[in-house]
């Protein structure tokens, strides 16, 4: 690849992660093409000000092609995608499912990278009304970046990550890592513990009002209150559990997690969580 990276392609561009990452994109200094097949999000493309450009023609000259489709179109896109792609140039995806699981059509002579965003950190210090209301990230709230790019000299790691601090900044920092790292960040890590922990939240503030009969806004205030402390002392240490709450939690453990939860982190629970994500009986090694 080469330390020069100037010419960007976003294919999806009218996409949920391609409006994001295009609307950056389009204040920036690179010279960007975008791409979008729906007649309705090409509409969009549009209404934001940013031309549309077709992909037969701009890819070949492209110093990185960005792939802002779902995760199962992956594998049909890429197959069309690289051949048309010039030696040097990166394949960059949004999230390392279809990377891990190999959809990805290969070449020799080109470079594959991911980068996904990190959203910005519940314990980010937000000064703006514009920051508080970025929970997302890309907008206003900085926020971290997870990056693979295994092939890339630290050299080349560098002027990529210019790109990726372009297309989700403002970013605070870029965080290598391999492939498979990545995977087991998201989902494991994120989706298959921290999101689903969320929505268990929610189940149990609704069960709390609906159930127990608690008002909602006295339910939702003690809830809310006690993430934020929760997640402080677990954390960050701010302050102990306090005896009565550490038997709590073991209550809870007890009734709640299975006691072999941890057997999410072996590969072959990897395999079988990103399998069913991208619709496939199973990975292929």
């Amino acid at each position: 690849m080469t330390t020069e990276l100037k010419t960007i392609t976003v294919l999806g561009a009218g996409g949920k992660m391609g409006m994001r990452i295009s609307a950056n994109f389009q204040k920036s200094a690179y010279q960007v093409f975008y791409c979008e097949n729906s007649p309705r999000a090409q509409e969009q493309v549009i209404a934001a000000g940013r031309e549309l450009a077709v992909a037969e023609q701009v890819i070949p000259d492209s110093d990185v092609v960005i792939l802002a489709v779902p995760d199962i179109a992956l594998k049909v896109v890429s197959a069309q995608v690289v051949p048309q792609m010039k030696r040097g140039a990166i394949l960059l995806t949004l999230d390392p499912a279809a990377a891990y699981a190999n959809l990805i059509a290969k070449r020799d002579d080109i470079d594959y990278a991911v980068a996904h965003p990190c959203h910005p950190s519940v314990f980010l210090d937000r000064f703006t009304p514009e920051e508080h209301a970025d929970a997302f990230g890309g907008v206003a709230a900085p926020q971290h970046v997870a990056a693979s790019y295994e092939a890339g000299s630290d050299r080349q790691k560098a002027v990529l990550a210019e790109v990726v601090k372009v297309m989700y900044g403002p970013v605070i920092d870029v965080h290598w890592v391999t492939v498979k790292q990545l995977a087991y960040l998201e989902p494991t890590l994120v989706e298959t513990v921290a999101c689903m922990v969320g929505t268990l939240m929610k189940e149990a503030l609704d069960e709390t009002v609906n159930t127990i009969g608690v008002p909602k806004a006295a339910a939702e205030a003690m809830l809310y209150g006690h993430i934020q402390i929760a997640l402080a002392v677990a954390f960050r240490s701010t302050n102990p559990f306090s005896d009565a709450c550490m038997i709590a939690i073991e209550y809870g453990k007890e009734n709640i997690i299975k006691p072999d939860w941890k057997k999410i982190f072996d590969q072959k629970e990897l395999d079988l969580v990103i399998a069913r994500m991208l619709k496939i009986d199973a990975i292929e090694r």
